[in-house]
């Protein structure tokens, strides 16, 4: 998704206390960095505006989360959305961490220690060319890299409005050695498939008459 510059975006973030500037620094040693150390840990990967990160954080307080992106813009934006839905409910914000790294070199900032337990991917570029389908961030290429940080029996929460990409990332998925728990090409018909948060985003595609595709894939 392309988005205007915000010029005020890096200032702001390199101020606030839950924006992490220098992620290499923390591989395999982030939970260090949350109050509550010993909570599990779980992974947005192309937070965007923060729609998703805001509500899905606040709700479990028992969680940590780490949401990453690599637009200031993006960042900026989802860091005052946090912001926003943790003073509106009068909470700290103790569990979740914003940070801006390019996710295919996330094996630079993740590793084994961190014991990721979920990672979330919501609506990333389908990149519809064949060249450019290594960029996707369900390709075995990426698949690969989070298997070293996911723990065993951890999964991977994706959905998207793309058909192609839904349908190549099953194949990918499996390819990697991961099992499909469930799978749907129409989240919003679905009743109890997850937990689901409904970003601008996606309630835009709903509007549109576009169906949303989902699953739920774990490392065996």
């Amino acid at each position: 998704m392309r988005i205007r510059f915000k010029p005020w975006a890096r200032a702001e973030l390199e101020a606030s206390a839950f924006y992490i500037d220098n992620p290499e620094e923390y591989k395999n040693q982030w939970k260090k960095l949350y109050p509550k150390a010993e909570q599990i840990f779980r992974l947005e990967l192309g937070c965007g505006k923060g729609g998703f990160i805001s509500q899905i954080a606040l709700m479990h307080p028992d969680t940590n989360f780490l949401a990453i992106d690599m637009v200031d813009a993006m960042l900026g934006l989802a860091k005052r959305k946090v912001e926003q839905a943790y003073s509106e409910k009068n909470k700290e914000i103790d569990n979740v961490l914003l940070t801006r790294f390019d996710i295919e070199r996330i094996d630079k900032i993740l590793g084994k220690e961190d014991k990721v337990q979920r990672i979330y991917i919501n609506f990333c570029n389908p990149w519809q060319r064949g060249k450019h389908h290594k960029k996707r961030l369900t390709h075995p290429k990426q698949l690969e890299k989070y298997k070293e940080f996911l723990i065993e029996g951890g999964e991977i929460y994706f959905k998207t409005d793309d058909n192609g990409l839904f349908q190549n990332s099953l194949q990918y998925f499996v390819q990697s050695g991961f099992s499909i728990q469930k799978k749907t090409e129409n989240l919003e018909m679905e009743q109890n498939f997850w937990e689901n948060i409904q970003t601008e985003h996606e309630k835009m595609f709903i509007e549109q008459g576009i169906a949303i595709k989902a699953l739920i894939a774990r490392k065996i």
